[in-house]
């Protein structure tokens, strides 16, 4: 998994790359904690165009980051979402907590 982070203002950008599963999501939260901790954004735009597989951890860890973005009064929004992983996210119905873009 991978992560590539480009900062606009008080705008962040993260792309990921790779599969979003138990083994991952841990590491990839650290990762992802670390990138906000420095920069505070107050928008998060998370595009998963890049992402081949996400199960459960995968919401767990987009639920995490949109709280964890609550605190400082930011916001999520995650775009460019593929087939697979658009079917677990919504399952889940997160778009009712956050903008979500389809491929």
């Amino acid at each position: 998994m991978a992560i590539d982070c480009r900062l606009d203002q008080e705008r962040m950008e993260l792309r990921l790359t790779g599969e979003i599963d138990h083994h991952r999501a841990g590491e990839l939260m650290r990762q992802l904690e670390t990138q906000l901790d420095l920069e505070s954004p107050k928008l998060v735009e998370l595009d998963l165009s890049g992402v081949t597989f996400m199960d459960s951890s995968g919401i767990a860890l987009l639920l995490k980051l949109y709280r964890s973005l609550g605190f400082t009064g930011g916001k999520l929004k995650v775009v460019r979402v593929p087939a697979q992983p658009g079917k677990v996210l919504k399952a889940a119905g997160l778009s009712r907590l956050f903008p979500i873009s389809f491929l």
